[in-house]
């Protein structure tokens, strides 16, 4: 934008926004549509590590804040309040599940900033595949968008739930929650991956 001053908020009034909009848990991000504010130097690593200004974030509480006022908007991270919106980086998906139960049929997970969701239609799973190393990236949707990334040991427990199951009319080896069938990996292609 040629001739205005982008004046960007610092990370600390962005968290005493996002304090006054989450009093009554998840702000509703998704409806607010303030003016863009720039860039701010805030990065959420693969493993979920937080960084403001090359710095890790060590409050969890000022993490969870700031998890609260995300939102994914295309391709592009933002942290929104009714008034602002800055633009943020996200190295892969911006929460890690590290964790998840089995409750009867279903598979109940919990991120690394205090989320929790069961997996099914609302939160799918799913499994992308690097082209380069064959290694799979488990996901699971958390909210609107935002993505967590199921931690190595909690995808080692998945595959040890899993089951043979029919995808686009194929067999496939995954797992079951909600009511939903959750592919991992073609059953031809088991042997030589997992």
């Amino acid at each position: 934008m040629s001739g205005q001053n982008i004046v960007t908020p610092s990370a600390e009034s962005l968290a005493a926004s996002a304090k006054a909009a989450s009093k009554t848990g998840i702000p509703p991000v998704h409806k607010w549509n303030p003016p863009f504010c720039g860039d701010l130097d805030m990065q959420i690593k693969r493993d979920g590590t937080w960084f403001y200004q090359g710095t890790p974030i060590g409050r969890p509480g000022l993490v969870r804040l700031f998890s609260t006022i995300l939102r994914k908007d295309g391709d592009q991270y933002f942290l929104v309040t009714p008034v602002e919106k800055v633009g943020i980086q996200v190295e892969d998906a911006p929460f890690v599940a590290i964790d998840f139960t089995q409750e009867n049929n279903d598979l109940r997970f919990f991120t690394n900033v205090g989320d929790e969701a069961v997996a099914g239609p609302v939160h799918p799973i799913r499994v992308a595949m690097d082209p380069q190393t064959n290694e799979p990236s488990p996901y699971v949707l958390i909210r609107a968008n935002l993505e967590a990334l199921i931690d190595r040991k909690s995808f080692y427990r998945l595959v040890d739930l899993g089951q043979e199951g029919q995808h686009d009319g194929v067999a496939w080896f995954g797992v079951r929650s909600g009511g939903q069938f959750f592919p991992i990996i073609p059953m031809a292609d088991l042997d030589n991956s997992l």
